[in-house]
């Protein structure tokens, strides 16, 4: 049995991390399901990346992006920036929803083709924030870096499916 975390982190990089899952989960609880991130290490080691797209975007085994897909659809995201979310000089101390309502105004692309139901997949992102909340390692996933990594088949996110309105 997990228990609940109480407080936030005490790791500033963590508290970034999990207050940028924490967004994407309340865009998920406002209708946009299918927006989805990948994330890995920076070749230093030292800064974790995201991006965060739509579900059309990604290739199917909802881990890697797709070929082919338009700038405007992909916002990039590195801990070395730490709450300075997307380059945006506005949002530092900024809450989750705060954050939630700013990307949908600056990415009206990955908005739009982000609306709809991904329940197992937003199922799964709330494990993940879950574990994020509690520092453990897998709150944090790692699917590419420039070193060997081993994906545990648990935490690997649900395949891509087709839209649902």
């Amino acid at each position: 049995m997990q228990t609940i975390s109480l407080k936030p982190s005490t790791n500033a990089t963590y508290r970034a991390i999990t207050r940028l899952l924490t967004m994407i989960h309340e865009l998920h609880k406002a209708g946009y399901q299918r927006i989805r991130f990948r994330s890995g290490m920076a070749p230093s080691g030292l800064h974790w990346r995201c991006l965060i797209t739509h579900a059309d975007a990604m290739l199917a085994d909802g881990m890697a992006l797709a070929d082919g897909h338009r700038p405007d659809e992909v916002a990039y995201y590195s801990t070395g920036s730490q709450d300075g979310y997307f380059g945006w000089t506005d949002v530092p101390g900024r809450s989750a929803r705060e954050l939630g309502v700013m990307f949908l105004d600056r990415f009206p692309m990955i908005a739009a083709k982000g609306q709809g139901r991904d329940w197992a997949y937003a199922g799964w992102l709330t494990e993940i924030l879950g574990c994020a909340e509690r520092d453990e390692k897998r709150g944090f996933p790692v699917w590419f870096a420039d070193y060997p990594i081993e994906i545990v088949k648990a935490d690997r996110p649900p395949p891509i499916i087709s839209s649902i309105a």
